[in-house]
């Protein structure tokens, strides 16, 4: 069976994107978090665009544009607390900090688009655009979404 792992060298993200990121997705949750938007189905998605690197995109059935990938955010943060973000199902002890979490989160976050960004030694030119929200299965049109294009330098 063929070998489909990708040939190229991980280039971890400056300290400066992750910086970035951090603050863009913090934003992002607040607000879904503040606006009781915050469900088990909730989910934290993202595109990348590299410069110069074409690749073919899938679409939903209603022709909406598929992620390049997700984070779901109940696995980090309890879903249904009215205008709170407080620590998920996977956290049963209690002492654990809301910045754990938000660590563990970005983590996954940061590995997933250093996945997509590796191809280039640098982050200049790339484009993230995040969104947060709901979207309605299985048409794949948001139902509610906030969302941020950041570039990352």
């Amino acid at each position: 069976m063929p070998d489909h792992t990708p040939d190229f060298k991980m280039h971890e993200l400056t300290d400066q994107n992750k910086a970035l990121i951090r603050q863009t997705v913090q934003q992002l949750l607040e607000k879904l978090a503040a606006d009781g938007k915050l469900t088990r189905d909730t989910l934290l998605e993202f595109w990348i665009e590299v410069p110069g690197i074409k690749r073919p995109r899938g679409s939903f059935r209603g022709g909406f544009l598929m992620p390049d990938s997700f984070v779901y955010i109940s696995d980090y943060f309890k879903p249904d607390v009215p205008h709170l973000l407080t620590p998920g199902a996977a956290y049963p002890d209690g002492d654990v900090s809301l910045e754990k979490v938000w660590d563990d989160l970005l983590d996954e976050l940061f590995y997933q688009v250093e996945i997509f960004t590796s191809p280039l030694s640098t982050g200049k030119g790339i484009t993230l655009e995040l969104w947060a929200g709901n979207r309605q299965r299985p048409e794949g049109e948001w139902l509610y979404a906030v969302d941020r294009k950041v570039e990352l330098g």
